[in-house]
């Protein structure tokens, strides 16, 4: 059971972070990329902190070095996609993130040398394909926003990858608030060293900022980082994907895109490929009994 529980928490962190592709996309008419950033990350980090004061008790030193290690992670990550959503398509840019499904294993393998699981690998090669038909609708021309868009995915893999780690030994939602106040610090001296301090502000701007800030960043990073005390880390990252189908579903009906049949079959691959790895282990007893 909690397998089951660290796996739909993983699913609704896939669902916000979906949402908050077409948020991004909107606050980028509003704000600059650390605006936008410093905003997010700072109103998530005193909302957390207000909610769940108790866990500031828990910041010991261990916590304080690996929590920055994941907001230096997360602030470069998040960097490098909103600044990607500047010259790449959503699409582009959200197919191009989620290779961090390939990238988890091979991080696993290169530092501790964990043997790459062939049904790990196959299913995050057909997660891969599915959001590719999903979410890749131009030209495979690679353009300064895609390239910023890879380098992102290896941030995010990183991301998943050490705070599966850390969330072991450490408690999930101090970790979450130490990471959230060191990619909000990181943000605001982004905004300051390059003088783009607001001078104004439009409604819609500040709720999309409040958005993203209570549902992409607080309860997507609490939901991620408590899921990930219980579940494998090509799993969740597997499951994460799935950002790709919700981030298309939203588009559809935010902002009226039409849904392809292209899209529909990327749909299928990407549950064929959570269903894959689920089943692994059935397909182990069955090879035991042969």
């Amino acid at each position: 059971m909690q397998k089951y529980k660290g796996e739909l928490l993983m699913l609704i962190t896939a669902v916000m972070w979906g949402s908050g592709f077409v948020g991004m996309a909107k606050g980028l008419e509003h704000w600059t990329v650390f605006q936008l950033m410093a905003g997010r990350f700072l109103l998530a980090s005193i909302l957390l902190s207000m909610i769940f004061y108790k866990k500031i008790r828990l910041i010991t030193k261990a916590v304080l070095w690996k929590g920055a290690v994941l907001g230096a992670i997360l602030f470069t990550a998040f960097a490098l996609q909103t600044m990607g959503l500047e010259y790449t398509t959503p699409s582009k840019n959200a197919f191009l993130t989620a290779i961090n499904v390939i990238i988890v294993p091979i991080i696993a393998y290169v530092i501790y040398k964990r043997r790459i699981d062939r049904f790990e690998f196959i299913a995050a090669g057909i997660a891969v394909v599915g959001i590719g038909f999903l979410s890749l609708q131009d030209s495979l021309i690679i353009n300064v926003g895609d390239f910023l868009s890879i380098l992102c995915a290896v941030g995010f893999a990183f991301d998943i990858f050490y705070t599966n780690v850390f969330v072991k030994t450490e408690d999930a939602l101090a970790l979450t608030i130490v990471q959230f106040y060191t990619a909000a610090v990181l943000s605001v001296i982004a905004v300051l060293i390059l003088g783009e301090v607001p001078t104004s502000y439009s409604s819609e701007g500040l709720g999309i900022i409040v958005y993203l800030a209570v549902f992409c960043t607080g309860v997507a990073y609490v939901c991620q980082n408590i899921g990930m005390q219980y579940a494998n880390p090509t799993k969740s990252a597997i499951i994460l994907s799935t950002e790709s189908l919700f981030g298309t579903m939203f588009s559809v009906l935010i902002l009226h895109e039409i849904l392809t049949g292209r899209m529909l079959v990327g749909c299928v691959l990407i549950f064929i490929a959570i269903l894959f790895a689920e089943v692994k282990p059935t397909f182990r007893r069955k090879k035991s009994f042969i």
